[in-house]
């Protein structure tokens, strides 16, 4: 069975080639499967697209390179390298080290109990505190704005049959995020426990910008933002046609009862938080949906190498999506 694994890089010069060769020598020890590497150059400012094509040379007919004509992000690179794949499974996983490849084995022998997708889930995250604080709201977030079976836990160190995946390179949105896109392909999923090893090299590429950016993305698979602000519209009408019937029968009551203008700015302010609040949310999904009018492409392909057959998967077969 070949097996494609497909990595997103980004200032990975240091790293990509010992995680080729990691997984190269990985899957020389198990029999019944063959690899296949295809690793996407998403626009780095160092020389991983260098490093890249040496792997190329290296392994030649096993390894393919993508490189990106500018920066789209992780789960668009990794939406890109489906598109080369050729193994009936396809593993993706983080280029940084903290995943190795002798993992691999587990996903596939839980694959064998008929899954379709596998998440590899951390036993202990071996990450600095902002990236633990993005995760968890990542979590957060999986859990209550996408659809997926109970008691599954998403990660980006997975494994899926090759059917999926080529049903998620369906997707003509302009913002990426590989989970959802898996839990609206199927249900048939399973997790597995993994240890996290720590980053040999470097420092985590997400910044506070783009970890608001990833999170701004959730809002491209659910509609609960706008359940949300449809609650809190009620919410607060209700609030205040309860305190206007208060008033006025407190005001009855005790005619000499005095109204406070510093009470009455609080609650305005309040209130007028909340709207626009909800008024922000609304423009943001119209914002996404004239991006979408607009046919901005999710990822453009500069260049595509596989050893000794470039051909075969030449730069003009997948140059944007």
């Amino acid at each position: 069975m070949l097996v494609s694994v497909v990595i997103p890089c980004y200032n990975s010069e240091k790293s990509i080639g010992k995680l080729v060769d990691m997984c190269m020598e990985a899957f020389s020890k198990w029999d019944g499967y063959e690899c296949e590497m295809v690793l996407v150059n998403d626009c780095s400012r160092d020389g991983t697209y260098r490093e890249i094509l040496k792997c190329v040379e290296r392994y030649p007919g096993k390894v393919t390179g993508v490189d990106f004509s500018k920066n789209f992000g992780q789960h668009a690179a990794l939406l890109a390298a489906m598109h080369y794949v050729r193994g009936e499974i396809v593993v993706g996983m983080d280029d940084d080290l903290q995943n190795h490849p002798d993992q691999i084995l587990q996903f596939l022998d839980k694959m064998e109990e008929g899954y379709d997708v596998v998440f590899g889930v951390y036993r202990k995250r071996q990450f600095g505190w902002f990236k633990n604080l993005t995760s968890k709201i990542s979590q957060f977030l999986m859990v209550r704005l996408v659809e997926r079976p109970k008691g599954i836990d998403m990660s980006n160190f997975w494994c899926a049959r090759r059917f999926v995946t080529d049903e998620m390179i369906r997707y003509q949105g302009n913002d990426a995020l590989v989970q959802p896109l898996f839990a609206r392909t199927t249900s048939n999923m399973a997790d597995i426990s993994l240890e996290h090893y720590e980053r040999e090299f470097g420092t985590s590429n997400y910044s506070f910008k783009k970890a608001f950016r990833l999170f701004m993305t959730f809002m491209d698979y659910s509609t609960v933002p706008l359940r949300i602000a449809n609650f809190f519209g009620i919410l607060f009408s209700l609030a205040g046609f309860v305190a206007t019937i208060a008033l006025i029968i407190h005001k009855f009551v005790d005619p000499t009862v005095q109204t406070g203008w510093s009470s009455l700015m609080c609650l305005m302010l309040i209130i007028a938080g909340i709207v626009f609040l909800m008024l922000g949310v609304i423009g943001e999904y119209l914002g996404k949906l004239i991006s979408a009018s607009t046919n901005k492409p999710l990822f453009v392909v500069r260049d595509v190498r596989r050893g000794e057959n470039p051909e075969e998967a030449s730069v003009d077969q997948h140059p944007s999506c």
